[in-house]
């Protein structure tokens, strides 16, 4: 992908340098309504967004027009150019050099792919350089946001879309505060104000039947559809710290919208559905979701397929 080109006959327009805005039981499973997150709640990534190499800038300038009078004596009028046009401030960029296909290995290179995911609003733990429990789950985020064959980890194509790839992320919702679930691509969004703030890799349920001792009485057999109910709910329950045993098993830190279906952290969030209907992000994701919170008691969840 190219960068995107500017239309003629507009005004000087200097886009800005890279930079990253880091806010850094049935278990088929807020915290206190304060204000929305904003973003610099979020915390620094590891490595300062100065190490980000700046992209060149992208210009376009309207010369100013003189229009002489052809048979009088009056002053000639000047045009002069516009000054100011808004920056959507979801435009980053084409990255200004070629992002490495480091695989799943760590080092400087990683450091790179770890603040360009961060640009693009994918989120993870920190760009420390480590390929990660975060750092592949965000890989599989931007990877199935992208429609790439979902490995977690980076090769020559996926590379060459965080090289070239000009966007940050985005739910489809375009207004209001709220954590949107796209059961479609396996995808979480935490939107504030109508903005895409962070998007997550999540695993959801498949829709097919399933049969599980059930962990709080024991010799019983749960049988049920692993659903995952779509609409608009509100989070209305929520346990705070910890590990809590629900009848298909442990849950991390719950966010409850609907019955027994929560957002919660567990050990397991692959590319695909595999929950009994619950909304599943890792346990780092989980304790940045509290820890930021973003998803207080009252927010809407909304989970489309």
């Amino acid at each position: 992908m190219n960068a995107r080109r500017l239309p003629p006959q507009r005004a000087r327009v200097v886009l800005v340098a890279l930079g990253i805005v880091t806010m850094v039981g049935l278990s088929a499973c807020s915290a206190n309504p304060n204000s929305p997150v904003e973003a610099a709640d979020l915390p620094p990534a590891t490595v300062p967004v100065a190490s980000l190499p700046a992209p060149t800038a992208v210009t376009t300038t309207v010369p100013a027009t003189t229009t002489d009078a052809p048979t009088t004596s009056e002053a000639p009028t000047t045009i002069a150019p516009t000054t100011t046009i808004a920056l959507d401030p979801d435009y980053v960029g084409v990255y200004p050099e070629p992002i490495a296909a480091v695989g799943t290995s760590s080092g400087p290179a990683t450091a790179v792919v770890q603040l360009r995911l961060l640009q693009l609003g994918f989120w993870h733990g920190g760009a420390d350089g480590q390929y990660g429990l975060t750092t592949k789950q965000a890989v599989m985020a931007f990877q199935k946001y992208l429609g790439l064959e979902t490995s977690g980890a980076v090769d020559e194509g996926t590379a060459a879309f965080l090289t070239n790839y000009e966007r940050r992320a985005a739910g489809r919702a375009t207004e209001g505060t709220l954590v949107e679930v796209d059961k479609a691509r396996q995808l979480l969004f935490f939107i504030v104000d109508g903005r895409t703030m962070w998007t997550m890799n999540t695993s959801t349920g498949n829709d097919l039947p399933y049969e599980e001792p059930d962990k709080n009485s024991p010799g019983e057999v749960i049988r049920d559809v692993a659903i995952t109910p779509e609409g608009r709910f509100k989070v209305n329950r929520e346990r705070p710290e910890g590990w809590w045993e629900g009848d298909l098993g442990e849950i991390y830190r719950p966010k409850y919208f609907d019955g027994g279906i929560a957002v919660h952290g567990s050990n397991s969030v692959p590319n695909y559905p595999a929950s009994h209907g619950c909304v599943r992000l890792t346990v780092p994701a989980m304790d940045f979701v509290w820890a930021q919170n973003l998803m207080p008691m009252g927010i809407t969840v909304w989970v489309h397929g």
